[in-house]
């Protein structure tokens, strides 16, 4: 088999780009990638198995594959293109809808693209033009998130908490507190969260650092060690939840788990500007152009 014929075949992103046209629709034009992610899955019907899967790397599998078709449909002029953080249509996105051959007649047209820019450029080769069934890691517009990823993961269990410790400061809590390797029944810290002059309560967090998923039955055990101790609880993780776990969270009758998993705390990362340095750059907008060259 020619090579250009398997990468299209074992490009299995290439499913989600009617979908996410289509998600975006139900959604009033727009959405954040996890409102997307939720609403393909939902509309698939992917089983708890396919929505948990990772890569080798630690990272979810379905969102990044979501990822990959985002960057050729809005290579494609069917999405906008902007990096603020929510994905739109474009009014030709509106009016499209794809079928599996369209798809593939997409991602072959920018591989040919990409490959013939490496040609004349003498450039590394761009992510998308590979044999492999999967990208290996996050599309080229948010490369910054992987690398910060590999960063987290990367940090001793103590610096971890304490970089925990920072965020939540950052982002309101007060008097935070870690507890260490204390034996505190799985109670990494502690802090006030303030919500006006007159109220506040306090919250019990764990910290978990690596690449699995968290599954119940650790929602279940931080449950009973905050259980009397603590309004509510936030599990921090670089990994990611389960679907099961993510219900146990926000199960009737039992004290609330905030979840932040590993893409939900890179967020909080760009949101703060914490660790991170922007970079401002343009592009040209050709179209903004058209009407002055008649």
């Amino acid at each position: 088999m020619a090579r250009s014929t398997v990468g299209v075949e074992g490009a299995q992103f290439l499913r989600f780009f009617g979908p996410l046209l289509d998600a975006l629709r139900e959604l009033d034009g727009s959405g954040t990638p996890r409102e997307v992610v939720a609403r393909i899955a939902q509309d698939l019907h992917l089983s708890e198995e396919i929505q948990d899967e990772l890569l080798d790397s630690g990272n979810p599998r379905f969102p990044n594959q979501v990822g990959w078709a985002r960057f050729y449909l809005a290579r494609e002029g069917l999405l906008d293109a902007s990096k603020r953080g929510v994905w739109s249509l474009t009014e030709k996105g509106r009016a499209t809808h794809l079928s599996t051959d369209q798809a593939r007649g997409i991602f072959v047209k920018w591989v040919k693209f990409f490959a013939e820019q490496r040609k004349q450029k003498g450039a590394e080769p761009v992510p998308g033009d590979q044999t492999a069934s999967d990208q290996p890691g996050f599309p080229p517009d948010v490369d910054f998130r992987d690398r910060l990823a590999v960063i987290l993961k990367g940090l001793p269990a103590a610096g971890f908490e304490r970089l925990c410790q920072r965020l939540l400061r950052e982002s309101g809590f007060v008097q935070v507190f870690v507890t260490g390797r204390s034996g505190d029944g799985g109670i990494d810290g502690y802090g006030t969260l303030q919500v006006n002059p007159l109220v506040s309560f306090k919250v019990l967090f764990q910290c978990k650092r690596y690449k699995d998923v968290v599954s119940p039955s650790q929602i279940r055990d931080f449950r009973g060690a905050m259980q009397g101790r603590a309004d509510k609880g936030i599990l921090l993780t670089t990994g990611v939840f389960t679907s099961d776990a993510r219900k146990e969270a926000t199960r009737d009758g039992a004290p609330p788990i905030e979840l932040i998993d590993g893409e939900r705390m890179i967020d909080m990362f760009v949101s703060l500007q914490l660790g991170l340095e922007p970079v401002t750059t343009f592009e040209v907008d050709e179209a903004f152009f058209e009407e002055f060259r008649g």
